[in-house]
This record gives structure tokens, sequence and C-alpha cells, in this order.
């Protein structure tokens, strides 16, 4: 995993392509302050109900990351923010929406400034991220992780 951020976010490899969701969950969010905290506790119950919770810590964080980027900088005001969760043969991956358009970017946050790590923390912990187009207005952030092969049922 890289220690910086790239310059520009990172994808899977065509060989980790994802495959059909073997589960998912998605939840609509008020923009606001409590956002990144009631998204990473709708993260950590789903993953729970699902029996996944390798690596719990790692998504939860990531998880808070996103949803905070899209309540300061994405989300206008008034508007929502939405958390999906979805979980493939040998990957996971979080998205949270937001309808802004500006991009995530690369930022050198001073050694005394209180943020500005976000992306820093979420590229260090998360296998993969991304951002993704929408139809419509806004983005998709992504982090993924992986986890071994999903049991058959």
């Amino acid at each position: 995993m890289p220690s910086t951020l790239p310059d520009e976010p990172d994808t899977l490899a065509p060989d980790q392509a994802l495959d059909g969701a073997v589960e998912h969950e998605t939840k609509l969010f008020d923009r606001r302050r409590t956002t990144p905290s009631a998204a990473r506790s709708f993260v950590a119950e789903t993953l729970t109900q699902w029996g996944r919770t390798e690596r719990l810590d790692d998504i939860r964080l990531c998880t808070s990351e996103l949803a905070a980027n899209a309540v300061l900088h994405g989300a206008p005001a008034g508007g929502q923010v939405l958390v999906r969760v979805e979980l493939h043969a040998t990957v996971l991956r979080i998205e949270v929406h937001d309808g802004g358009n500006a991009r995530p970017e690369k930022r050198e946050a001073r050694e005394t400034a209180a943020d500005g790590r976000g992306l820093l923390l979420v590229s260090a912990i998360a296998d993969h991220w991304g951002v993704e187009e929408r139809q419509g207005p806004g983005k998709c952030v992504w982090a993924a992780f992986h986890h071994g092969v999903v049991p058959a049922c």
C-alpha cells in the first residue's frame, strides 16, 4: 500500500475487476456535521450483519474520511450524501456519492494543520481508491479492500 497520495486516484487492475455484487446496501444521509459518524456506523452495522468484520477499523476510518470530504467539499447546502457498501467475491467496496462536481485533489497538509489528510489516509489504508463520474451532477469517491472469498450459501 502506498504511503503517499498518488498524483491520480488508483484503479483496480483489469484482472481485479469487480464481478457482480454478492451483497449491497445503500443509505442516504442529509449533509450534516454528524454524517461521517452516521455513515461509519451504517457501514459497520452492515458488515457485521454480513459477518465480514475483517479490516473493520480500516474500513470505518476510510468511510469516515470519504463522508467528511463529501460533507465539507462535495454536497451542496441542503444536499445529501449517499453511502453504498458492496461485497464482491474478493473485494469490499465503499462508495460515497455527493452532488458536487469538484474532484478530490492531492493536498500536502502542513504539519500543524488540523485537516487535509483524509485522502492521504484513504490512500495508505485502502487497497485501491478512486473517483468516478455519475449520471447527473456529482461524483462517487470509493475505496476498495481485498478480503477472502465469500463462502457459498
